[in-house]
């Protein structure tokens, strides 16, 4: 009896130590998982009251998921089994605000070893749980920005070597095809010249990934190269497919070439229109970001402009994510793509000081953004320059059915034109109207005046007007004619929309 005093006091003292903790709950479940106490912390924590919560389940603390799925039971069956069980997850406060916890349930029992109940400790983890991932979500994006800096400096080197070697090829296949040939040989040299051209073209896809390519670039509103590029946008696509733009009602300057910006969107909306066989919808969207904090790993804090491409296709794995903006990496079928593309678009954003970012999930569609640093417009040039009003363009062609097709490609993709049947009719209109912006002409025309000679005449006497040829004939052959054709923009017959777009553009 002398003991009795004693033991009530120690009880008294670790009741008075257990209500006075507050960073962990700490209370008292029956057998079957009735609250029996509670201390301060638990309050703290959970946001019950004493009086709200003794005599309730403690599975009141569980998400309908995890009581769907017996959680409760389990815990406590593992704890009576085992003496102890342990556990994180996520759980509930009165006002319905979810936490992530840590709990540990350990099993009460008498000298005879009769279940009396269950001692349960929670603890709020929320912050380091959200910690922990916030630092391996920045150790994964540090990898792969290390890793495609590498491939960057490898694939930079091996495609500048693989331009020299195709310089060599593609100067000697010049040299011999000015010398007299049968048919077969030249038959023969336009086949390695074709393949020349496609190697040169696979160079500069990987020279632009390695950021090596030289840019052209000037400041300007983004949102108008969007508005006026629009049409050639939609044309990408097909009936199935629904195109929109978003763009933010304040003004997107940045520094960039704007061929090349162009380009980059075209090639994330044929992705887009590929991911969606059967139809869906295309959002291209710009907003102004300014951050305090770093916006990407590879951007720190500060003013940037976002362009967002988002579908609605089939959207991509994990696996296929991690991959792809690596070079050559495609899902497509063979022979239907190089794996360039995003590639590409990556390296053109990171050389004008931005970065990509994908995020996808498989059957929710897919969102690529590009961040740019924003600037100022600078001078009244480039703020005129960035508000670009649709090009004029003057078409010369003498056969009639592919005039009248040309002429509705060309409108299609947002462009006035005025059509003209020879060069001596484009000498009259260029002498009549002054917004003509492009001459777009086929080099070889049976009477008079030819598209060589029309472009030298043009570009004497209107420097500012940009000039495209274009022929049936080969580049190579041309050449034998015309020594002067290499120093303005060709485009071979019959052109791709992707051939005119860029020829246009640059």
């Amino acid at each position: 009896m002398r003991n009795q005093p004693a033991t009530y006091g120690s009880e008294q003292q670790f009741r008075i130590l257990v209500q006075g903790v507050t960073d962990y709950a700490i209370f008292m479940l029956s057998p079957t998982g009735i609250v029996t106490s509670w201390n301060v912390g638990a309050q703290r924590i959970k946001g019950y009251s004493e009086a709200e919560i003794i005599g309730q389940h403690f599975s009141c603390f569980y998400t309908d998921e995890d009581r769907a799925a017996g959680l409760p039971a389990q815990i406590l069956a593992t704890a009576a089994r085992d003496g102890r069980a342990e556990r994180e997850g996520w759980r509930v406060r009165s006002d319905g605000t979810r936490f992530w916890a840590h709990v540990v349930v350990d099993a009460i029992r008498d000298e005879t070893g009769t279940l009396l109940g269950f001692a349960k400790v929670t603890r709020d983890i929320t912050e380091r749980s959200e910690a922990a991932a916030a630092l391996e979500k920045a150790n994964a994006a540090l990898f792969q920005a290390q890793k495609m800096e590498a491939i960057g400096r490898l694939t930079g080197g091996v495609a500048h070597d693989f331009n020299n070697l195709l310089s060599v090829l593609s100067n000697g296949l010049q040299i011999l095809a000015m010398q007299s040939r049968t048919p077969l040989d030249m038959k023969m040299i336009e086949g390695m010249r074709r393949a020349v051209e496609r190697g040169a073209s696979l160079t500069q896809q990987l020279l632009s990934f390695a950021r090596q390519q030289p840019l052209q670039a000037q400041v300007y509103d983004l949102n108008a190269l969007i508005g006026d590029f629009e049409p050639m946008l939609r044309r990408a696509g097909n009936q199935q497919i629904h195109c929109e733009l978003a763009l933010h009602t304040r003004e997107t300057f940045a520094l960039v070439d704007a061929a090349r910006f162009e380009a980059a969107l075209l090639n994330l909306v044929v992705n887009a229109v590929d991911a969606m066989p059967e139809g869906g919808a295309i959002t291209i969207k710009t907003e102004f970001v300014e951050s305090r904090l770093p916006v990407t790993v590879a951007l720190p804090a500060g003013n940037y402009v976002r362009i967002s491409v988002a579908d609605t296709g089939s959207g991509m794995s994990e696996d296929v994510l991690a991959q792809a903006l690596d070079p050559f990496f495609t899902t497509k079928p063979a022979g239907k793509g190089t794996g360039l593309g995003l590639s590409q678009v990556y390296g053109f954003i990171t050389q004008s000081g931005g970065d990509v970012v994908i995020s996808s999930k498989v059957g929710n569609g897919t969102t690529v953004d590009l961040y740019l640093p924003a600037s100022q417009p600078v001078g009244a040039v480039q703020l005129a320059a960035s508000k670009r009003k649709v090009e004029t363009v003057l078409l010369v062609e003498d056969e009639p059915d592919v005039l009248a097709v040309a002429t509705e490609l060309f409108v299609s993709i947002g462009y006035e034109v005025v059509p003209a049947s020879g060069a001596s009719e484009a000498v009259d209109i260029l002498s009549q109207r002054q917004d003509i912006g492009v001459l777009f002409a086929d080099i070889t025309m049976p009477r008079g005046m030819s598209g060589i000679d029309l472009a030298c005449q043009v570009r004497e006497a209107h420097p500012g007007i940009k000039i495209v040829l274009t022929s049936g004939y080969p580049q190579a052959a041309l050449r034998n004619e015309h020594a002067v054709l290499s120093d303005f923009t060709f485009v071979h017959k019959p052109y791709r929309l992707a051939d005119l777009a860029k020829a246009l553009r640059a």
